[in-house]
């Protein structure tokens, strides 16, 4: 089901970011989508023992005040700059 989640996610980000009117909208959208992506690809290697064991958290969902502000604030930028398009001419 998680990763079902994930996998809607980082979709949506890359359609709204094929989407986008500007160019660093774009790039940048891009660029949450693969952060989301590798984290979360490695988190799942290592809970599968394909990966060696570090200590990169599992995107809004493990333990840790620092990545889930980092994730969040990753994300409003992203809503943020998505939300302008509408404004521009």
């Amino acid at each position: 089901f998680i990763i079902m989640l994930y996998t809607i996610l980082i979709i949506r980000i890359i359609y709204l970011s094929e989407n986008q009117k500007n160019k660093f909208s774009r790039v940048f959208g891009y660029c949450t989508a693969s952060i989301l992506f590798i984290h979360f690809l490695i988190n799942i290697g290592m809970v599968l023992g394909l990966t060696p064991t570090i200590g990169i958290p599992l995107p809004f969902l493990s333990y840790g005040g620092s990545s889930l502000i980092a994730f969040t604030i990753l994300l409003s930028i992203f809503l943020r700059l998505d939300g302008n398009k509408i404004n521009e001419w």
